[in-house]
């Protein structure tokens, strides 16, 4: 079997790259080790910046998010009781973000790769990228008990923090930056309108809570909790009361509580590799990089890698020029270590360190009083926070 780009991973990150690359002219066959419904079930992030949106546009997995997806024009602050709103929109020049659930992207492009009978292998076992130092890289896999070779003229790592890519690179060409962040996230999932209309960020005395949302009748909920605690600690009555503790009177009094849907805890990490390209292996998403969740970008960091990846592939098939594959990976790095700072930055100012004491929560809410009140300091959060450009 043979491709142009043979993809190894079915999130995300690797469907967009696959329907950028097909509406390009670029043939591309993904492998995933997971079942279709697997890949669905992964309850992720949920709010895409302007350059997700205008890739998924530009990808044809546009018209479900346009009917369904939530504009969103400002985000809430919520500190010493009370909350304060940051005016993305009037802050950029018109600028939003979209809030719009992973799985509801995933399941999307999955959909119009179908109806292009594009080629996905999914439970493919065993997945291997193979001299991909050469100018003649091949994936192998098994299948039904066969072993099968593609041979490719690129490899694009789609393939997430624990996949076979960045494993296979050569231990003395990367190097890895990480944070460990000492608390985790417990997220609830549920079918009850949102708090509020727009996302609530709470720094309380309590720790950090997240009220994020799906769309206008299921709501995303996440608490700050020790690395110790097991979902099975937090029955959905326990994580109701403790979230309205961390809450301001009015959206205590505006809480719809109902039955989770799903509950699960992420711990909370930084990391970096570096490089993103290995001779003619690319990563990208979340093979290459993870962020903390407080800042949205996980998904909108994979969509730019894969943005940034599409366009040096067609510059190469269409211009016979490499100069996009060579840049890839700085370019991807400039964007990547920004969102870094800022979901780093976003992180340490809203949650509380165990140890930290009282002198952190009090430079905490003084950094938090200078942003709502500075219309630097507000801008610079909603610059980041809508989305860097795609230079």
């Amino acid at each position: 079997m043979r491709t142009q780009v043979a993809i190894i991973g079915a999130g995300p990150s690797g469907l967009l790259l696959g329907q950028l690359l097909y509406k390009a002219g670029i043939d591309n066959i993904i492998i995933e080790q997971r079942s279709a419904d697997y890949v669905l079930g992964r309850i992720r992030a949920g709010v895409l910046e302007q350059v997700t949106v205008d890739l998924l546009k530009q990808a044809g997995a546009d018209k479900r998010m346009n009917e369904e997806g939530l504009p969103h024009d400002g985000i809430e602050l919520l500190f010493k009781g009370k909350r304060h709103r940051i005016d993305l929109n009037g802050l950029t020049g018109g600028k939003r973000v979209m809030v719009y659930g992973q799985t509801e992207v995933t399941r999307d492009l999955m959909e119009v790769r179908a109806q292009e009978g594009l080629t996905t292998v999914y439970e493919a076992s065993h997945v291997q990228p193979v001299d991909f130092e050469s100018d003649k890289p091949k994936v192998r896999y098994e299948k039904d008990g066969q072993v099968h070779e593609i041979e490719c003229d690129f490899i694009a790592g789609c393939d997430g923090f624990h996949g076979i890519c960045r494993a296979s690179a050569p231990q003395d060409k990367i190097k890895t930056f990480e944070k460990v962040y000492p608390f985790g996230w417990l997220g609830l999932l549920s079918d009850t309108p949102p708090v509020s209309h727009e996302l609530i960020y709470a720094n309380t005395e309590r720790g950090f809570a997240l009220c994020s949302q799906r769309s206008a009748t299921r709501s995303r909920y996440y608490l700050q909790v020790p690395l110790t605690d097991k979902v099975e600690d937090w029955s959905d009555e326990a994580f109701w009361e403790e979230l309205k503790k961390r809450l301001d009177p009015e959206a205590r009094a505006n809480l719809v509580t109902g039955p989770s849907l799903e509950k699960s805890i992420a711990p909370l990490r930084s990391f970096v590799t570096e490089p993103m390209r290995f001779g003619r292996m690319f990563l990208a998403g979340d093979a290459a990089h993870i962020v903390p969740p407080t800042g949205a970008k996980g998904l909108n960091l994979a969509a730019s890698d894969v943005g940034y990846l599409s366009q040096a592939f067609a510059q190469y098939y269409k211009e016979q020029s490499e100069a996009g594959i060579d840049r890839y990976s700085e370019q991807c790095l400039r964007r990547v270590w920004k969102a870094e700072r800022f979901s780093w930055w976003m992180t340490s100012m809203l949650h509380n360190f165990p140890g930290e004491g009282e002198f952190n929560t009090k430079v905490q809410e003084a950094e938090l009083d200078y942003i709502v009140h500075s219309e630097a300091g507000s801008t610079s959060l909603a610059e980041n926070y809508v989305g860097l450009p795609l230079v």
